[in-house]
């Protein structure tokens, strides 16, 4: 059985997919990994919308140069109404839940046999507006998934990370 943090250090960012369709039961089982992800006061603020049709994916590709040519998206969202607040500051949660929803997806998807890359570089206005998201759903990350392409490898430096001791403060 691999432990999380081999898991965690085995998950790469696929920047390359077969066109193979995701399999419905394991699409459920990444977005049910979103779903148990925790949430500030446990308000559970994560939307997530899964874009596989061609008109949808056309539409992803309109707002990103960055869906690798995955047979489906997880777009991250999360819902202003129903965040957490701060406060001390009146800071939001909503983005950090819907990271951490992320984040666990990612890893349920590569522990599957899956890839992902987290995807930041959209226009979320332009993606809001044509896929019709409600007013209060704010996108935070896209996710390409699908079955990595036999040529599809980590990044250079993927593996690099830096000593323990240069970010514990």
């Amino acid at each position: 059985m691999t432990t999380l943090l081999e898991l965690a250090a085995a998950r790469y960012s696929v920047r390359d997919y077969k066109p193979d369709p995701v399999q419905a039961e394991l699409m459920a089982k990444v977005l049910e990994a979103g779903r148990l992800a925790p949430t500030a006061c446990n308000k559970q603020p994560q939307r997530i919308k899964v874009i596989s049709d061609f008109v949808g994916l056309q539409t992803v590709d309109r707002c990103t140069p960055c869906r690798f040519g995955a047979p489906a998206v997880i777009l991250v969202c999360y819902d202003k109404t129903a965040c957490w607040s701060r406060g001390f500051d009146g800071a939001s949660s909503g983005e950090i839940d819907a990271s951490i929803a992320a984040s666990h997806m990612m890893l349920a998807a590569h522990d599957l046999g899956l890839g992902t890359c987290w995807v930041m570089h959209f226009d979320p206005d332009k993606l809001s507006m044509l896929l019709e998201l409600p007013k209060t759903i704010v996108p935070v990350a896209m996710l390409p998934v699908g079955y990595p392409a036999v040529e599809s490898a980590p990044a250079a430096g993927h593996s690099s990370r830096l000593p323990i001791e240069s970010i514990l403060l």
